[in-house]
């Protein structure tokens, strides 16, 4: 049988039993049954049970389990079953935290599945790329990213980038024409497209002819390992200090064990009070939580609109000093509308044009049939300055497929970035017209006659600066404006761009994209936190003036430039010229990098905007890559780090507060465990200098470790987003998260803990019972250690950020609080956690002693936050 490539449109479309009218319901179920999903197959996840299991690969763990089973060997069996159940409990939380942070990006990845348009049932329709099944017709625009095999059935100047798969850059050009070579290279297969290739330029329709694993990128599937998922720089960071915080800390305790044995305490009980010291100081969930806390951030930012597609963006967003921000549809509404017409060598409002005058009237028919844009049942399809176009014409009662279907297009060349041109040639009373749209400094050149009431004259050099005066005018006041003209057009039915040339100009149409309500507002909060917003926009300078000036991002007109410009720059001026620079006009995608790199070279961290193909390079070089979700097409989602499911400038400023906060938020869960582990410590080197005994058994550290570590951490990760976060200025990514300041804090909220436990420790063993005393040092240090959880949530004062507002932090507190009080009171746990039974005064002591370092803390806050002000 001949390959997909050899056979011809018609003989593939009878082979796959698929109609021009695509595939319907019930072919579509048939052929996902036999075919599967369009997906790759992702490398096998770890069961539950396996994830459990993992969790006592721990070296730590492993000792407390030795220990425990020396313990049963010594006739320990109370210590053993505690300490099995503290270490299962553990088990249990850890997995729990892995699938919760499993699922949170299972969710994230759902929501960023590509789309395809297919026809199906006679209907061109929008579907997840993994429902794509063999057989379906799928329609491909500049921009879209492919997502099966397929071969072309049509081909309208069709490129293709297929460098995922052939290393090379340059895009391809394809046709339909059947291959007659049976061994053709991907490179060589004109005919065909691939998973993981881009179209640059062009549309074509293309019958799928493989999907998920059977696509040629599916049998190298290790090109898009994209499944596999890697630690973020923070967690990198906090594994390498758990590291070396387990290493110190070991030394102290193996110090601590040989002390004990110097003094003549049992080897056993030296050796379990030792490990179970480690496991208490040691925060070994620090990573989990961390990643936990970031998947949980990451969904509240969906529901925000900011789709954060790698947990590492989250980290860098805290850090965006600048923001290059694309102006249409981003800081704009992206809806245009017509507000000013120059025809007939005057200037008309839109909605008092003369349709019965000829010329006014065919400068709305060309805006009509040199455009692909439609509005049907109140939607929308098409770019948003084609849809004004279309709005315009429904104004005068002139539909735009019934003008369409009379005047029918012979031939086409796309509008394109780079040529700033769209051309069209109808068939319009009985011949060929050739009509050609687009930026006035480029079609001007092109243009040699003039339309007017009065005739088709020869254009002089006044007509050019008339033209050019009012495009001026109208670019001032923030309108963007579209020049038209056309031509008879005697070729075949094919046109090149060297027949864009010997044009007959018509007229001006002046529409206006405005500022987004939010816009001025996010800007300006932008401007309070420190964040240089900035304009990159292909749009004409004046024009992208106007726009940043009434949102506050443009102050001064020599703070703009134009793409031209930047090309006299070297790397080095470029670098020195850019921070007094917020507007960048007419800029091409090499220029966008180059902005953007030079920001960098500055020391700043770049949050970068982009919608379109020649966006993708910008957004990858960024630090963090935003892709519009609306307008922007699958090639720059793919480049980007985050998605705005709402195009909005003010989501991105808000998607900064919220990566504040979660980082602010994530390094106030680390002091609270290390504070209070230091706690712990404290304690432990004060008795044993001291030669006092043990103020704490092994099973206290093994239940201290338990509740109150995860679960009051996980909460304070949770806490509510802070909008003041945002009145500070951003965070430099190179400081690292355990400086000297962050050390400091640790050590002296841990010395607080431990003074308040150690006085509880005196006040017991002043009773003359040394179980009595270490029963009120545990007891203390449990109870301190998760009202410190409510201290950990902020640097300001509880009272200031509200006592109830994070209802995570009380649901740990209670959990904690009512454990600590069945071991105290219940008989049956009493002699399984060795607690004395405790009097009332002494029960007061504890509540009072484990709310003094909160007590110093708040006041602390207090008069620091006065002092501040």
């Amino acid at each position: 049988m001949l390959e997909y490539h050899q056979q011809s449109s018609r003989e593939i479309m009878e082979m796959l039993d698929v109609t021009n009218q695509g595939l319907n319901n019930d072919d579509v179920q048939k052929r996902q049954e036999v075919y599967g999903l369009n997906k790759l197959v992702e490398g096998k996840r770890p069961s539950t049970f396996a994830v459990f299991f993992g969790q006592f690969k721990d070296l730590l763990v492993i000792i407390l389990m030795i220990a425990a089973f020396i313990s049963f060997l010594l006739g320990e069996v109370g210590s053993t079953i505690v300490i099995m159940i503290v270490v299962i409990l553990n088990a249990i939380l850890g997995t729990v935290q892995h699938v919760k942070a499993e699922q949170s990006l299972d969710n994230l990845k759902a929501l960023t599945t590509p789309v395809a348009k297919v026809m199906r049932n006679n209907q061109i329709v929008e579907i997840s790329s993994e429902d794509i099944v063999v057989g379906d017709l799928l329609l491909l625009v500049a921009g879209d990213y492919i997502n099966a095999d397929g071969r072309l059935l049509e081909s309208h100047n069709l490129d293709i980038n297929e460098s995922s798969l052939t290393g090379e850059s340059l895009a391809v050009s394809k046709s339909t024409d059947p291959i007659d070579e049976v061994h053709v290279t991907i490179g060589d297969k004109r005919n065909m497209v691939f998973t993981g290739s881009f179209v640059t330029n062009g549309r074509g329709t293309v019958v799928v002819t493989a999907i998920g694993m059977e696509t040629e990128i599916g049998k190298i599937a290790n090109l898009l390992d994209t499944a596999k998922q890697k630690k973020t720089p923070l967690q990198v960071s906090l594994d390498h200090f758990g590291e070396n915080l387990a290493l110190g800390i070991t030394m102290i305790c193996l110090a601590i064990f040989t002390i004990d044995l110097f003094r003549g305490r049992e080897l056993v009980e030296s050796f379990m009070f030792a490990v179970s010291l480690a496991v208490a100081a040691i925060p070994e969930a620090l990573s989990s939580i961390v990643t936990i806390v970031l998947a949980f951030g990451t969904q509240k930012m969906a529901k925000e609109n900011a789709i954060i597609r790698k947990l590492y963006a989250v980290e860098s967003l805290g850090s965006v000093s600048v923001i290059c921000s694309d102006k249409t549809g981003t800081l704009t509404e992206n809806k245009m509308t017509v507000q000013q017409v120059y025809v007939d060598q005057k200037v008309i409002p839109y909605d008092l044009l003369n349709t019965e005058k000829s010329i006014e009237k065919n400068l709305i028919l060309m805006a009509l049939l040199c455009n692909d844009a439609l509005e049907r049942d109140q939607k929308e399809i098409g770019d948003p300055t084609e849809i004004a176009l279309v709005k315009l014409g429904k104004q005068y009662e002139l539909d735009e497929l019934f003008v369409r279907s009379h005047n029918p297009r012979v031939a086409e060349i796309p509008f394109d970035s780079d040529r700033k041109l769209m051309s069209t040639v109808n068939h319009i009373n009985e011949q060929n017209i050739m009509i050609t749209k687009g930026a006035l400094d480029v079609l001007l050149s092109k243009i040699v006659k003039i339309d007017t009431s009065k005739g088709i004259f020869p254009i002089t050099e006044e007509h050019r600066k008339k033209i050019e005066e009012v495009n001026r005018s109208f670019s001032m006041n923030g309108l963007r404006v579209l020049a038209f003209a056309y031509k008879e057009f005697n070729g075949n039915q094919t046109i090149e761009v060297e027949d864009e040339k010997d044009l007959i100009f018509v007229g001006l149409i002046a529409m206006m994209d405005p500022p987004r309500k939010e816009s001025k507002a996010a800007v300006e909060s932008c401007i309070a936190a420190g964040i240089k917003p900035v304009m990159i926009t292909g749009d004409h300078k004046i024009t992208a003036t106007a726009i940043a000036k009434q949102i506050g991002i443009l102050d001064d007109p020599s703070e703009a430039i134009e793409g031209y410009e930047i090309e006299g720059l070297t790397d080095q001026q470029l670098q020195e010229k850019v921070q007094n620079i917020s507007v960048f006009a007419r800029v091409t995608p090499e220029h966008k990098i180059r902005i953007v790199k030079a920001w960098q070279d500055k020391g700043n961290v770049v949050a970068m905007t982009g919608d379109g193909v020649n966006d993708a390079p910008a957004l990858k070089q960024a630090d963090i890559g935003v892709a519009m979700g609306i307008t922007g097409t699958e090639v720059a989602k793919d480049a980007s780090s985050m998605i705005l499911t709402d195009d909005n400038f003010s989501t991105i400023v808000k998607a900064i507060s919220n990566g504040r906060s979660l980082y602010t938020n994530i390094k106030n869960a680390i002091l609270f465990l290390l504070s209070g582990n230091a706690g712990a410590i404290f304690v432990v080197l004060y008795a044993t200098v001291l030669g006092l005994p043990v103020p704490f058994a092994p099973v206290h550290l093994l239940f201290i470790n338990l509740l109150t570590d995860s679960l009051p951490a996980i909460a304070i990760g949770l806490e509510p987003h802070n909008k003041k976060t945002m009145k500070d200025k951003p965070r430099n990514i190179h400081t690292p998260l355990l400086n000297k300041k962050f050390t400091t804090q640790v050590i002296l909220e841990g010395l607080l803990i431990g003074i308040s436990t150690i006085i509880a420790f005196r006040m017991g063993l002043a009773t003359g019972d040394t179980l009595t005393a270490s029963t009120m040092a545990f007891a203390t240090l449990c109870l301190s250690r998760l009202i410190h959880g409510f201290n950990s949530r902020s640097k300001e004062s509880i009272f200031k950020i509200g006592v109830f507002t994070n209802k995570y932090t009380w649901l740990a507190f209670l959990i904690g609080f009512v454990s600590l009080h069945a071991v105290l009171f219940i008989p049956s746990l009493t002699g399984v956690f060795e607690v004395a039974t405790l009097s009332g005064v002494q029960l007061a002591y504890i509540y009072c002693l484990s709310f003094m370092p909160f007590l110093v803390n708040q006041w602390y806050k207090v008069l620091f936050v006065r002092s501040k002000k």
